[in-house]
């Protein structure tokens, strides 16, 4: 079901190891359907932003997800690198499909303001008058190109009537539509020692980490829905709606999903899921990432671990840094 995330995050592995060093050989890039082959070839200067922009995403999610029972492991040497994880219409399923195509938005978008594609640049579309005390100046970043890219290639294969296809499209718009609401003006000041008699603004996108952190405040906050089927002249057509009247339906901007996740506490090859056993937990958190929750109830082993660190730092006038090196026992709980 998530074929755009395999199949880019194995290019990431193989095919763009060394990203820009080697000639882009779209044929050779497993699992691409007859659409994203041809986008390929069109716009094979940018493939390996696009490939930066799925392992970009991925990172992202592991760090977002470092302290749940999922934990957005991926699988290596295997075209579907998160396991059957994706499989199910969770709401996993959501947050990957919406950072991995905010993910490749950023990458292709960071790529073309530093220039390195002739094929896209600066934005120029987006500027309006200038405020009081500063003017247009810099490259703003194109977050429009960059979303088109990244909508041609992810919703290449999400063309099929079915719900799963609009959970994915749903999902990816919701991820580039990130970018867009967190694009802030960025100054650089000019004038005599830095006074900033003049200031020149360019449109920038946030740290991809701001993007992460949105997306998984949309994951909390994902809207359960329900499948509906419609006869259209084209056939059956399954569409969504939400499963709670009660609640505020979701916008645009919201993640979407119609299946239950499992609780991920155990190993279990069939949902993907791979327990939490041996996984580090915090002993003084309530959270989700404290022990009793994160091991589910097991309990946990506590083990002391010496680790060197610098300490006894001094500044040397002018100007350098001496430290001594210091061995500290921590403590380290592991879930049962």
């Amino acid at each position: 079901a998530s074929y755009f995330v395999a199949t880019l995050s194995l290019a990431v592995g193989h095919q763009y190891s060394s990203l820009g060093t080697q000639p882009i050989l779209c044929g050779s890039i497993p699992g691409l359907v007859p659409k994203q082959l041809r986008f390929c070839r069109n716009y094979v200067e940018i493939m390996p932003s696009v490939a930066e922009g799925v392992k970009i995403g991925i990172q992202e999610c592991q760090h977002q997800f470092r302290g749940r029972r999922w934990n957005c492991t991926t699988v290596n040497d295997n075209l579907a690198i998160f396991g059957p994880v994706l499989d199910k219409a969770t709401r996993e399923s959501a947050f990957v499909h919406a950072i991995a195509s905010a993910g490749v938005a950023f990458a292709v978008t960071r790529a073309c303001a530093e220039g390195s594609a002739t094929i896209c640049g600066c934005d120029t579309r987006h500027k309006g008058p200038p405020g009081e005390g500063w003017k247009w100046g810099g490259c703003s970043e194109d977050v429009e190109f960059g979303s088109m890219v990244s909508r041609e290639f992810a919703d290449a294969r999400e063309n099929r009537p079915d719900a799963r296809s609009a959970m994915n499209r749903h999902n990816n718009e919701a991820g580039r539509m990130s970018l867009n609401d967190n694009m802030f003006l960025k100054c650089k000041c000019h004038g005599l020692s830095g006074s900033c008699e003049v200031k020149t603004c360019w449109w920038s996108q946030p740290d991809f980490r701001v993007i992460g952190d949105y997306m998984k405040d949309k994951y909390d906050s994902a809207s359960e829905m329900v499948v509906e089927k419609h006869k259209e002249s084209r056939g059956w057509v399954e569409t969504l709606r939400p499963k709670y009247n009660y609640f505020k339906p979701p916008t645009e901007r919201d993640l979407v999903y119609y299946e239950s996740s499992p609780n991920f506490c155990d190993p279990n090859p069939e949902t993907g899921s791979f327990g939490t056993r041996d996984r580090i937990c915090n002993l003084t958190s309530h959270g989700i990432d404290g022990c009793d929750l994160l091991c589910c109830g097991r309990g946990h082993n506590t083990r002391t671990e010496k680790r060197k660190e610098k300490c006894h730092c001094i500044f040397h006038w002018c100007c350098y840094v001496s430290c001594q090196e210091c061995v500290r026992v921590y403590d380290v709980h592991t879930c049962k």
